[in-house]
């Protein structure tokens, strides 16, 4: 059985991630999308927990795709799968650099580890979650950029994050 890992901080989730997540689902047999904690990102707009809800909710269509989380290192996460290949989406040539020095660290930690790369759908090559958090927080509609499924969590959240710095 063909393994896939898709990992991300999910921050929150995107179509631009659904577009990777979906297309893996069809070349793997299982699909495990890791929400994990990036520690380049010190103050989160969602919990874990909130982002394992928001993820699951949007890939519940797809039967061979499950959610889980981990907070260490993702080369040490992916031992739990034997033979787990990781599938990183790329949106540009920058996403490219920064995601081959993570594979080459991976592999230093796992050497038996595989990083498979997927281009983004010309249509999600400018979204990140970022983008989305700074819409939301500034109440763009987020139609397009973020699984329907999605929305109303996203905008409770930002409206609270207004309150919070006092727009």
């Amino acid at each position: 059985m063909s393994i896939a890992i898709c990992p991300g901080s999910f921050d929150p989730i995107t179509l631009g991630h659904l577009n990777i997540i979906r297309r893996t689902s069809k070349i793997f047999d299982r699909v495990v999308v890791c929400v994990m904690h990036n520690s380049t990102k010190p103050s989160p707009m969602f919990t874990v927990e909130e982002k394992l809800d928001m993820v699951r909710r949007s890939v519940s269509r797809y039967p061979n795709v499950e959610v889980d989380t981990y907070d260490g290192l993702l080369a040490e996460y992916a031992k739990r799968y034997e033979g787990a290949v990781l599938v990183k989406g790329l949106r540009a040539a920058s996403d490219f650099e920064y995601e081959f020095q993570m594979n080459l660290i991976n592999k230093q930690i796992n050497p038996q580890l595989e990083t498979m790369f997927l281009t983004a759908d010309g249509k999600y090559t400018f979204l990140s979650s970022s983008v989305v958090r700074e819409m939301a927080f500034y109440g763009a509609d987020l139609k397009g950029l973020v699984p329907n499924e999605i929305i109303d969590d996203i905008e409770k959240k930002a409206k609270l994050w207004r309150g919070r710095d006092g727009k």
